[in-house]
């Protein structure tokens, strides 16, 4: 039996302010920050002791002891216990992910409000020693005499100590995420001086956004920081050239830090709901979730471990009957500038969107006045897991505030994409699927 399937509201989202790894969120855990943006969320919308259907997220970097970190935030909120909470991770796609299957629930019917919610710390990764010393450390817990435990030791060697650090490699290729977008720079031919203007308008986008009060409602204290600690207001085009590449030595590089996200700390949050739950506690909706598309490619034999999303972006257009150029904005989540020029390169590119994408006729060009118009994450940093529900919370006050529909793309590691449509309740058309 058909049903037609509900519209999905985005009510909004708040987030902590985003601190470069090591500085003042040092002695932060994911749990106190996804703590702190789902309280700011609770306090924002007038949700103490509500129960929600469920908030969904998790965090990238994580200890062996968050393995049910969003229940145990949910518990440190004052939400009422009875709302239940999911861990999962897809990278960088993480709280985005957790938005679509929140709104897939949502459309049919089965919940009436969830949160999505991300948070990650490369200040507090899990340190772990040798497998050596592990298996070790797990055999002497089954033993019950000293003796017993004493000869589990036998044969030890003080490198078995030595710390194993977080490993930021992919797995497949042994290359770093950045390693892996210099040669994505090179097969798109995209110039050190392009990179360095799109960080350059990122920065200026989000300091501006500051200063005009955009983000007052979007950014909640934590640990008694008040915004993000990356922007730089100072920045300019001359400095930027004057650094050096930090991925590849080469006189072809072009990755340097300042083009490229820092490492960084934060959490977000963002509530959604059926229209008829928003209505029941008077909450105003700032847009709706149309569709979503999640995908992977073959960057392992060399299709771009951060080019997922342009076949993402192009499989929605398509279910929803849209070009590229039928969005008022754009938010494409800033990994590295180059990035983002060669998702828009390859969109421009006849011979990709033929063979990659099976299209007669490539996307086309955005207008790029309509491109991170608050700036992204190469500005504001990026917590791997929190930077979806960013990008949703924002995209959805820009649509509130000025109508129209949004577009958003966040590549991952692993060579994968997540992409979204989102709509405002003012726009002249809502496509509701059936």
């Amino acid at each position: 039996m058909s049903k037609t399937l509900r519209r999905v509201a985005i009510i909004g989202g708040v987030r902590i302010p985003f601190c470069r790894s090591g500085t003042l969120y040092a002695d932060l855990s994911n749990l106190d920050m996804m703590t702190a943006a789902l309280s700011g969320l609770v306090d924002r919308f007038n949700l103490k002791g509500a129960h929600v259907d469920e908030v969904v997220g998790g965090a990238v970097v994580t200890h062996a002891k968050d393995w049910n970190l969003a229940r145990e935030a949910v518990l440190s909120t004052t939400l009422a216990p009875s709302t239940p909470g999911i861990t999962m991770m897809q990278a960088c796609g993480t709280s985005l992910q957790a938005a679509m299957g929140i709104a897939a629930k949502i459309a049919a019917g089965q919940i009436e409000s969830g949160i999505a919610v991300g948070s990650d710390t490369t200040s507090d990764p899990p340190i772990v020693f040798s497998k050596k010393f592990a298996r070790r450390m797990t055999e002497m817990a089954g033993k019950k005499t000293v003796m017993e435990r004493f000869k589990v030791f036998s044969g030890f060697r003080p490198g078995e100590l030595v710390p194993q650090p977080p490993q930021t490699s992919e797995p497949r290729t042994g290359l770093s995420m950045g390693q892996h977008c210099e040669l994505m720079a090179k097969k798109w031919e995209i110039p050190r001086v392009e990179q360095d203007e799109l960080a350059y308008e990122s920065h200026k986008h989000a300091a501006e956004a500051y200063v005009s009060g955009y983000m007052d409602d979007l950014v909640v204290p934590c640990a008694g920081v008040f915004r993000d600690n990356n922007i730089r207001e100072d920045i300019s085009l001359d400095k930027l050239a004057t650094l050096k590449t930090a991925f590849d030595k080469s006189d072809t590089a072009t990755l340097t830090a300042a083009n490229s996200t820092p490492l960084t700390d934060g959490a977000a949050a963002v509530l959604l709901a059926s229209e008829e739950w928003a209505a029941e506690r008077g909450l105003p909706i700032q847009a709706y979730l149309v569709d979503a598309q999640h995908i992977g490619n073959d960057f392992v034999s060399g299709d771009g471990l951060l080019m997922a999303p342009t076949i993402a972006v192009s499989k929605l257009l398509d279910r929803n009957g849209l070009t590229l150029q039928d969005f008022d904005f754009y938010e494409i989540h800033e990994a590295f500038a180059a990035q983002v020029l060669a998702t828009l390169k390859a969109w421009e590119d006849p011979e990709y969107c033929k063979n990659v994408l099976g299209k007669d006729a490539p996307l086309g060009s955005i207008d790029r006045t309509k491109l991170n118009v608050k700036g992204s994450s190469i500005a504001v940093g990026h917590p791997f897991a929190a930077t979806g529900a960013r990008i949703m919370a924002n995209l959805a006050k820009l649509l509130d505030q000025n109508g129209g529909r949004g577009l958003i793309s966040v590549c991952t590691a692993g060579g994968m994409g997540v992409a979204a449509i989102l709509e405002s309740p003012k726009a002249k058309t809502m496509d509701v699927a059936a």
